[in-house]
């Protein structure tokens, strides 16, 4: 229902492979490569965990080219430890055997929590933002930008800020509402991420002291 397109193009209609990772194996690049839309709802399975699955690269079946890519590395995978915030860049393909660049901009309009803000730690509704947008709020909340080239010549033309249209005023304003709402759940439950993204920060070694204090009753 997003991408009618979809059903207008003869390459599109034929699907594409999604070649999703396990960002949490850190021996190597565990990969899968499932079929949309056959294995649409294998491709949901894994997603719904965007803590550890995650797109890598998106391929036309028709064509065989390359309609997405995505930096996927985890930085506390990779350093053991926590060290800062994974600021991934994706480049997607669109237009002609590709989704229109609005069909592929319409699910920001969501607001979907996302992991991210004061510290990373937190969740809260992803914004789309213009380029070089600052921060402010709760170091947040989470903001995409997005910068479209057209092809000329086989060179790219200048970068085309795509969340500048006023469109996307009202859905920033629906997003800052959001995000007040969630902030208000402070770190209760689903405010925070889960316990298993926190162990890289400060609140492991405050468990693991506390956990010495615990004492079972009756023995």
């Amino acid at each position: 229902m997003n991408t009618p397109g979809l059903i207008l193009s003869p390459k599109m209609t034929e699907g594409f492979r999604f070649v999703i990772m396990d960002v949490n194996h850190t021996e190597g690049d565990r990969v899968i490569e499932l079929n949309a839309p056959e294995e649409i709802y294998d491709i949901a399975a894994l997603l719904r965990d965007p803590e550890r699955f995650v797109i890598e690269t998106v391929w036309s079946r028709a064509t065989g080219e390359q309609a997405v890519s995505v930096a996927t590395s985890r930085l506390h995978n990779i350093a053991g430890k926590y060290t800062g915030k994974d600021d991934p860049v994706m480049l997607v393909r669109t237009q002609m055997n590709f989704p229109a660049t609005g069909e592929v901009l319409a699910p920001y309009a969501i607001g979907h929590y996302v992991a991210g803000c004061m510290r990373g730690s937190h969740q809260m509704p992803l914004m789309p933002v213009g380029l070089n947008c600052g921060t402010s709020y709760f170091d947040g909340p989470s903001l995409v930008s997005c910068a479209a080239f057209s092809m000329h010549d086989g060179k790219l033309t200048e970068a085309w800020d795509a969340f500048a249209h006023p469109f996307w005023d009202a859905v920033r304003d629906r997003v800052s509402d959001k995000a007040i709402e969630m902030r208000r759940q402070g770190f209760i439950g689903a405010a925070m991420l889960p316990m298993a993204e926190l162990e890289y920060t400060g609140i492991t070694e405050k468990l693991g002291a506390l956990d010495g204090r615990f004492t079972v009753r009756g023995r």
